[in-house]
């Protein structure tokens, strides 16, 4: 834990504040659900074992909703405040993300991460859920770690969050749940990354399981607006 937390303390030092001191001109404040093109309908509940190196965030466990949800669990940020982009060095990952459309049949974009709109945005209380497909390019690398020693070398990682207003939330992985097929929220901040698992060895066809990564919040400030706000690409999967 020691490692770790040195690790974090100086990439935020040596990398992380460097580039934000450039980009903004300010210092940085400490900084599929689908599977190989798989519907992610949780069908059945499976084994949950959760690795972790933090207490449990007492969280609730829901029902995955669909993207048009209205029913919010979490105070909701001004109209400004969304997520816009989710980069997790350490794995490769860096997509834009996305509202999904309001439609319960949406199958999620490839080439981005959506967000849930009923909960949370960084920053508030709540969680921020961001999901993409275990796809090259998407949240495959989260999945593929998941597979070695139940994904503890994810534990500690650094996720960067960016937000439409110009603000870079940095947050650190602290739970890695696998098997689930309920939605994860607590009430404080906090960030998931949800991909699916797919097939698993000796079960017949999808399982409808999903890979959970919490994370949990670690420090913000601002960011370069060009950094905020790429350009996204979303793209239908085939």
């Amino acid at each position: 834990m020691t490692i770790r937390m040195k690790s974090i303390l100086d990439w935020v030092r040596c990398r992380l504040l460097p580039a934000a001191l450039t980009a903004a001109g300010v210092s940085l404040l400490g900084a599929g659900l689908l599977t190989y093109g798989t519907p992610a309908q949780a069908t059945a509940p499976g084994p949950s074992p959760v690795i972790s190196f933090a207490p449990s965030a007492s969280p609730t466990l829901l029902p995955f909703p669909t993207p048009g949800a209205s029913a919010a669990v979490s105070a909701t940020p001004g109209a400004a405040r969304v997520v816009t982009r989710v980069v997790v060095p350490d794995l490769g990952i860096d997509l834009p993300v996305v509202r999904p459309p309001n439609d319960p049949n949406h199958f999620p974009y490839c080439n981005v991460a959506e967000y849930i709109p009923s909960l949370s945005q960084p920053g508030s209380p709540g969680t921020t859920y961001l999901y993409a497909h275990a796809r090259v390019g998407m949240f495959l690398p989260l999945l593929l770690q998941s597979r070695i020693n139940k994904g503890s070398a994810m534990l500690g990682m650094l996720v960067l969050v960016y937000t439409k207003d110009d603000q870079l939330f940095l947050y650190e992985i602290t739970r890695i749940l696998r098997h689930q097929s309920e939605l994860y929220n607590q009430p404080q901040e906090g960030l998931v990354l949800q991909t699916s698992e797919g097939p698993r060895k000796g079960l017949p066809g999808y399982t409808g399981l999903v890979l959970i990564v919490v994370a949990q919040p670690f420090s913000s400030g601002p960011a370069d607006h060009a950094a905020a706000n790429p350009t996204p690409q979303p793209v239908t999967c085939q």
